[in-house]
């Protein structure tokens, strides 16, 4: 199937690592021309020279990031035609054991911050363009030891089908992806935080018995995010290997 990428430009954040790098490989394998950005300059320019992409560093917290981006895309590509949301994971915790300025850091970052990218971006697409929040399978049911997570996803999720409901009538088409346990840095991380018991009861209720791959995240990701997925808007869609108790 042609996925109808080539040329098209889109807008990666935090595609330095992880999920977003694997979205990110995924548009530019099926042709796509990527800006993607992350916090870390050297790891940036690190994952756009494997990529033949364009990078830039910079924070989601920053109120300038999104006008800088698409003024970075328009530069060099003259258009955007969509937007991967990713915004990276939360320190782990309780919500009883997180800090204020735990939490304050979090919303800039994770939901003011990709509120304001997505509201942006948005603004700028024609029809035919396309957002997707790389969301959690927090958005389902809370995740032990992740309340920052519990907290802000759901949040995210509301964000992004209300704003389905306002693009639409633009034919511009808005979605959330809902990764469970895929093999990133950021999965590591919270392994080494859990008992061996934890992981392999999370291991267990994975039905198809393994973590996800990051590269089987990217493939959904640039299908969602393209014109293949015309008539998709709206949607909650886990990538989670059958995990989420509701489809």
């Amino acid at each position: 199937m042609d996925l109808e990428l080539k040329d098209r430009v889109y807008l990666v954040t935090g595609g330095s690592k992880g999920l977003g790098f694997a979205t990110a490989s995924a548009l530019v394998g099926e042709g796509a021309r990527v800006v993607l950005t992350g916090r870390s300059p050297a790891a940036v320019e690190s994952a756009a020279g494997q990529l033949g992409a364009v990078g830039v560093a910079c924070d989601n917290a920053d109120p300038e990031t999104p006008g800088r981006l698409l003024d970075v895309a328009r530069e060099r590509f003259g258009r955007v035609d969509g937007l991967l949301l990713s915004t990276g994971g939360p320190p782990a915790g309780t919500v009883t054991g997180v800090s204020d300025e735990q939490w304050q850091a979090a919303f800039e970052s994770m939901f003011l911050g990709a509120v304001r990218l997505a509201r942006t971006v948005g603004a700028a697409l024609e029809e035919g363009g396309s957002i997707a929040f790389v969301l959690s399978s927090s958005v389902r049911a809370p995740i032990a030891n992740l309340s920052i997570s519990n907290g802000l996803r759901p949040g995210l999720a509301m964000v992004a089908k209300s704003l389905a409901n306002e693009l639409g009538p633009r034919g511009i088409r808005v979605n959330g992806l809902l990764p469970g346990r895929i093999a990133t840095g950021r999965m590591a991380y919270l392994d080494e935080r859990s008992t061996p018991q934890q992981r392999a009861a999370s291991l267990a209720a994975i039905p198809l018995g393994r973590y996800g791959d990051p590269d089987e995240f990217g493939r959904v990701a640039a299908f969602v995010l393209s014109p293949a997925a015309s008539y998709l808007t709206g949607v909650m869609l886990s990538v989670d290997g059958g995990q989420s108790p509701v489809p």
